[in-house]
């Protein structure tokens, strides 16, 4: 894992332990026994009196190293003898050797002290930090709890409500708040922050300062039944907030057991809930959104070959509506230059009033200043012609989902913009080879697809054609960067990646209304699976009109696996259109409130009757548990097929997008990892059973069939790939480039197998290998006589 600490000792003889494994000095293991041999060499020697713990380059720690929990919870020992210890690192390392130790230390905190660097920090005698560092306990969003003791240091310094706060929410403090709490005992200036330090460790070796072992500080502690009062206060408020989640639950119980038991009990109890924690589903899937959002921005074949971002000041915007609007919000909040056009006076200042009202709301709630919104309104300027389009960069087009209006739009597009100008379209279904028909600058054609409101929602689908050049994409890989979205790279076909995905979500749903299941037991059962809200409350809130549109292209495009309901025109017909007209499937208040509506039944009725459907009495006495696998196994299977269609390059991206796009619960790890939890062959036998009994909505794809017949997960697309190469290192080399050039190789996770003559050849293109696909492992078998296959 790396990383290590080194120690010097000054003329003062203050040691300075220095914390170095960049970029932001995590704790690895090699770390955190280095740290223990630099304390045990400070104490073993006689110029040392005092110590100093910072971390290199302005950075204390960024905590403990992620990476290394994907090995612990397959199984792997994270270390082997003395460090494999219960509890070595929170008892033996920062207890044992840091806290006790027989002469002082301070952390110098500057820029993170984070997880595991907080921890180290805590068991200091003191901390001085800088103005600007960041103090937290971010665990509970990997669905752990802190494990080296931060669960009993932190109330001891802050106070019990403050921890509890903290480590529940994960949210980090500045420097000057974590001062007036007590966490840090002095803010400095950062280029002072050393110095001062050192002399701080002198004056608590001279008892000038106090000498304090956070451990057993008891003053913050409030009594043992006022305690417990916060404590059950936390618990209720975790559980309305998470009821889905154990782990705020178990980091509240550790907490109790160190107040109840004593601090070194709790330390105890600590390590004991966090090996459990770390090895759970929860844990596992929040992880893998850590890095799979992470990983969104490499591309193979478009960010590995070199390209620069152009530069983009000016961005012009055709329709001011709410999505239009939330993009120009977007925009101009981090800097853009943007131009809104509209066809009319009226749509126009409607339009720039949304984008106004979008920013007051930020004024109102604090996130923005007076100052700010004054400097940001300035950026946007409306149009109601192209003539001001010559010197824009990109253009993203937000007009209503209308294939040959799109189509005029983009011809105009071609003929006032520059020839290097992006042109993008917001469209949420339709093909972009449809959009872009009628121009020739189809490689610079692409896919913005913001979700509403797009200046608060995180997600940005990016959508490429074959024909789209890849210095389009990293440009706009780029603007989704500088406007703090997640951008997921996706290929082009109806609805993408998120709406294809997840049309069979509402048209599942729809289906077991038909036939007998009641509509408010399915919303229930979803949102309690931990969806923001069900199909039918999610239909109200982007309108029947959205709903419709979208839903025909999917009729359109894949008539096979289509469930065609009359339901929601039949309902359009008695002018409901959702939220917007107080009724849809729910009836809403003033205050957008939603409540069940009896009269819904009527519809259903006529919605059976015309598709001449009859009630199935089990539907109408499903379990949670059928409900959510009846509604989101044709999502997984739909997932699937977008996958093994190379729609996505990673499956993980199918995950990101689905969890920022529609709000799949990320400590389910998304919808593609959430199918491997469940296990491919059991999504797989249900639909077989449910496509004989209701017909090809429900039919399993090709891939996942496979899958489940080899008892395989459905997150590594061809994870047996076997690359057969013989010959000498140049043919093997030609071969091997060969083969990396088709994108094919780069999206599978894969075990390879080479039969050669020459093992220098086969290690060779081992090590290419390496370099140039996503591979989980890797097996080479060298056979002389090239006559055996070794699997």
């Amino acid at each position: 894992m790396g990383g290590k600490t080194t120690i010097s000792v000054g003329s003062d003889g203050v040691a300075i332990i220095t914390i170095i494994n960049p970029p932001v000095n995590s704790l690895s293991v090699d770390v955190l026994l280095s740290l223990k041999e630099s304390f045990d060499e400070a104490l073993q020697r006689d110029d040392v009196k005092a110590i100093v713990v910072t971390g290199a380059k302005g950075k204390f720690s960024g905590g403990f190293d992620i990476n290394a929990f994907g090995g612990i919870q397959g199984g792997k020992a994270m270390t082997t003898g003395l460090a494999s210890k219960p509890g070595y690192v929170s008892i033996d390392i920062l207890s044992d050797t840091v806290e006790a130790a027989r002469k002082p230390s301070v952390a110098a905190i500057d820029g993170l002290a984070l997880g595991g660097g907080l921890e180290v920090a805590m068991a200091c005698h003191a901390r001085i930090a800088a103005s600007s560092a960041q103090l937290g306990l971010p665990e509970l969003q990997l669905g752990i709890i802190p494990g080296f003791g931060g669960t009993q240091r932190l109330p001891r310094l802050v106070g019990l409500a403050k921890a509890l706060e903290m480590m529940l929410t994960s949210k980090p403090l500045r420097g000057e708040e974590a001062h007036n709490l007590g966490l840090v005992d002095a803010i400095v200036p950062g280029d002072e922050l050393v110095d001062i330090a050192r002399k701080w460790a002198l004056d608590i070796l001279a008892r000038r300062k106090p000498w304090v072992p956070s451990l057993y500080k008891t003053d913050k502690i409030e009594p043992l039944g006022e305690a417990r009062e916060i404590l059950n206060f936390a618990r209720a408020q975790a559980r309305k907030q998470a009821p889905n989640l154990q782990h705020p639950q178990v980091c509240i119980d550790v907490i109790e057991a160190g107040i109840v038991s004593g601090p070194r009990a709790g330390l105890i109890k600590e390590y004991e809930s966090f090996q459990v924690l770390l090895k759970s589903d929860t844990c596992k899937s929040l992880i893998h959104v850590f890095f799979a959002q992470r990983g969104t921005t490499k591309v193979p074949g478009v960010t590995d070959l070199g390209l620069k971002p152009r530069q983009i000041k000016k961005v012009a915007i055709l329709g001011g509506g709410l999505m239009g609007s939330g993009i120009a919000t977007a925009l101009i909040l981090n800097g853009y230059q943007v131009i809104l056009k509209e066809v009319n006076q009226k749509f126009l200042d409607a339009g720039l009033g949304r984008v106004k009202a979008n920013l007051t709301s930020s004024v109102k709630k604090g996130k923005l200043t007076r100052e700010k919104f004054e400097k940001t309104i300035t950026r946007l300027k409306g149009a109601l012609d192209y003539e001001s389009f010559k010197d824009v960069d990109m253009v993203i087009e937000a007009v209503i989902e209308n294939v040959s209006l799109k189509q005029q739009i983009f011809s105009d597009l071609e003929k006032y913009c520059s020839p290097n100008c992006i042109l993008a379209s917001n469209t949420s279904t339709i093909d972009l080879n449809l959009v872009g028909e009628k121009t020739k600058s189809h490689d610079r054609i692409i896919g913005a697809h913001f979700f509403s409101p797009a200046h608060v929602m995180p997600l940005l689908e990016i959508v490429r054609t074959s024909k789209t050049s890849p210095q389009t994409v990293v440009d706009l890989l780029d603007v989704g960067k500088k406007i703090r979205k997640t951008p997921v790279v996706v290929g082009n076909c109806t609805g993408f990646a998120v709406n294809r995905m997840f049309f069979p979500y509402t048209q599942a749903a729809l289906l077991l209304v038909e036939r007998g299941a009641d509509v408010y037991k399915i919303d229930r059962a979803i949102t309690k699976f931990g969806m923001p809200m069900g199909p039918f409350r999610l239909c109200d809130l982007v309108g029947f009109g959205v709903a419709v549109a979208t839903g025909s292209q999917f009729v359109l495009n894949f008539p096979e696996r289509t469930y065609k309901s009359m339901l929601i025109p039949l309902m359009q017909e008695d002018k409901r259109a959702g939220e917007t007209t107080r009724k849809g499937f729910y009836v809403y208040d003033d205050k957008r409130k939603a409540s069940p509506d009896p009269e819904i039944k009527k519809y259903i009725d006529k919605a059976r009757e015309m598709s001449g459907i009859s009630v199935d009495p089990k539907l109408g006495k499903l379990s949670d548990k059928d409900i959510i696998e009846m509604v989101f196994f044709p999502v997984v299977n739909e997932a699937c097929r977008v996958y093994a269609e190379g729609i996505a390059v990673k499956a993980a991206d199918l995950d990101i997008a689905g969890v920022m796009g529609m709000g799949f619960p990320p400590y389910r790890g998304g919808i593609m990892f959430w199918g491997d939890l469940v296990g491919s062959k059991y999504i797989h036998e249900r639909l077989n059973e449910w496509s004989m009994m209701y017909g090809g909505f429900f039919k399993p794809c090709d891939y996942l069939s496979q899958r489940a017949a080899l008892g395989a997960p459905l997150c590594t697309v061809g994870s047996i790939k076997i690359a057969v190469m013989k010959g000498d290192r140049h043919h093997m080399l030609v071969s091997c480039m060969s083969e990396l050039n088709n994108v094919e190789w780069r999206r599978f996770n894969i075990i390879v197998i080479i039969i050669g003559r020459k093992q220098g050849a086969i290690m060779f293109t081992f090590m290419l290998l390496q370099q140039y696909t996503n591979m989980f492992f890797f097996d080479y078998f060298y056979d002389a006589n090239c006559l055996k296959v070794f699997i």
